[in-house]
């Protein structure tokens, strides 16, 4: 009779390591599509690595910071810090770097300081919804 295994949970390193990915793989302006196709995998493998399921191995880290120009170690940063808590969290979601790089584009610091201010309003007026759980199967 076997024990039954437990799925590994990702470690902490393999979801920052992931997020990275994510994260310059967007400021590249890249789909996950091609990014997968210049690494020889499937868009599904590439998303498992961006959220942390899947670990990447040592070559494929190398081929992924060839194919976005960056150096490998740029994959590691924020690996040493909570996950939940990184800015690089915040930017791994595609709306809120999207607003990054809006807000990014606005030269009038007068109007930056308003646009601060205004999504501080927001956000203190709008309850915060419970995050769903995924079910497991």
């Amino acid at each position: 009779m076997s024990a039954k295994r437990l799925p590994k949970k990702p470690s902490s390193i393999d979801v920052a390591v992931g997020r990275n990915v994510r994260i310059r793989r967007m400021v590249r302006g890249m789909s996950q599509a091609q990014l997968a196709s210049r690494l020889g995998i499937t868009f599904q493998q590439l998303q498992k690595y961006e959220v942390g399921a899947n670990r990447i191995g040592t070559g494929r880290l190398v081929k992924i910071a060839n194919t976005l120009s960056i150096p490998i170690a740029a994959l590691f940063d924020g690996a040493d810090t909570d996950p939940s808590r990184s800015l690089l969290a915040l930017v791994a979601d595609a709306r809120a770097f999207r607003l990054a790089q809006a807000f990014a584009a606005i030269d009038n610091s007068t109007l930056r300081l308003s646009i601060v201010y205004l999504v501080e309003k927001i956000a203190v007026a709008v309850p915060p919804t419970p995050r769903r759980r995924r079910r497991r199967k």
